[in-house]
């Protein structure tokens, strides 16, 4: 095996592995830093060793044995070893055997499970600011490195790696329990680990900024933490609800953009070229998370919102009257502007534009709204539709002016190009 195949190999057995090997450490060590220092320290010891001695058969075990051997050393040269030895014990003997069954014991344990659920719990700790929660839990979880994680959401790699370096300095510093809270922490704690899920996958699914309105890569890494969850908490409504959403919204990515990357809206899309198997996988969470039988909650509503359009087989037969009747449930659970706007739309589109623009207008003074772009880029859809091309042309320009997406700025200054053109035809 060559340097670059064994680079590419220890690369995809990274990220495969990476989360359970960092959550068994932090069982071992209760220190986040430590446990993915020794973490990496076994991602060099792969790449030093496995170009000469090939990869062994079981390399998650493999990377477990070598980093436990590096938290003896660390606690030795530390003269902790002492404090440590009751719970080290046990450890130490796995790590000073090569039986290939000890080694599967080592990484395949029984509490495997629950390692890595109260990783996910750690690493979305609401001590934690939003951007250090997205950061780490893409580090620790998705097995990202710096730069990618900077990549992905525009930011320069030294903002992102202090964002790491702090969170994990900062859940030291609260002595955040790795345990899996209970009672009404748990929910709350819950709450915080679905928004953290949401927000990567969104970023994914409608970047903010840059050059793509698209980003793959972060929609299938929420998506697949998403379902680890789901198998972790069978019993949650929420979690299933999210999975739900995410895979029925991730089955119309490659509908969302053009031959040359540019934005597709959803009434435009080719519905032939939806993943079917994501959509039938989102309709069986959505039935796991109603038939749990617990209050609907915010996810569990909009993943229902998103099957009404992945069951319509025409953007014609979208039940848009349904669709904003569950926004206004919606509301009632998380009011919000934005969403309110969004039941603007369901309401132009199953009772005309006049009935939508009416909530929209009512939405012009809200100072949260103030430098939304999608308000003015919806008001001047409804403006258009009602035959106002001048007005709409505006509010588009204003849209595009808003906006930090060049393809979706693109695509609101093409829009506002049609309705002076139809203006002119107009007069």
């Amino acid at each position: 095996m060559t340097a670059a195949q064994a680079q590419r190999t220890v690369e995809a057995i990274w990220r495969i592995e990476s989360a359970r090997l960092i959550a068994g450490l932090v069982r071992m060590v209760r220190d986040v830093g430590l446990a993915e220092d020794l973490a990496q320290d076994a991602l060099v010891a792969a790449l030093e060793q496995w170009p000469t001695s090939g990869v062994p058969d079981n390399p998650g075990a493999w990377l477990m044995t070598i980093a436990k051997r590096r938290a003896i050393d660390t606690f030795r040269r530390e003269r902790r070893l002492e404090r440590k030895q009751e719970e080290l014990g046990r450890e130490l003997e796995i790590a000073q055997s090569t039986e290939p069954p000890e080694l599967e014991a080592a990484i395949d344990g029984d509490d495997v499970g629950d390692d890595l659920l109260r990783l996910i719990f750690i690493a979305c700790h609401p001590v934690l600011s939003t951007e250090a929660r997205v950061a780490l839990t893409l580090r620790l979880l998705g097995g990202l490195t710096t730069p990618e994680i900077a990549r992905a959401f525009l930011v320069p790699e030294p903002t992102v790696a202090q964002r790491i370096v702090r969170a994990k300095r900062t859940l030291a510093d609260k002595q955040v329990p790795f345990e899996v809270p209970s009672g009404p922490e748990r929910a709350g704690r819950l709450s915080s680990v679905l928004e953290v899920l949401y927000l990567i996958f969104n970023e994914g699914y409608s970047a903010t900024a840059g050059d793509d309105w698209v980003r793959p890569a972060l929609c299938e890494e929420a998506l697949r933490l998403g379902r680890v969850l789901a198998e972790l908490t069978p019993r949650e409504a929420e979690v299933h609800g999210l999975v739900a959403l995410m895979e029925i919204q991730a089955s119309r990515l490659r509908s969302r953009i053009g031959p040359s990357g540019e934005p597709v809206l959803l009434l435009d899309q080719d519905r032939a070229t939806w993943d079917q198997l994501l959509i039938r996988r989102g309709l069986a969470a959505l039935d796991r998370a109603e038939a749990i039988g617990d209050a609907p909650g915010p996810y569990l509503v909009q993943a229902a919102i998103a099957a009404c359009h992945a069951r319509a087989r025409t953007a014609e037969q979208t039940d848009w009257a349904r669709i904003a009747a569950l926004y206004q449930v919606l509301i009632e659970l998380i009011p919000s502007p934005v969403v309110e706007l969004n039941r603007a739309v369901a309401l132009a589109m199953a009772y005309g534009p006049a009935a939508g623009l009416e909530v929209v207008d009512a939405l012009t003074e809200e100072p949260s709204l103030r430098e939304y772009h999608l308000l003015p880029s919806v008001r001047g859809d409804l403006l258009a539709r009602l035959g106002r091309y001048d007005e709409a042309r505006t509010e588009l320009e204003r849209a595009a002016s808003l906006t930090r997406n060049n393809r979706e700025r693109d695509l609101l200054l093409q829009r506002a190009d049609e309705c002076a053109r139809d203006a002119v035809s107009a007069r």
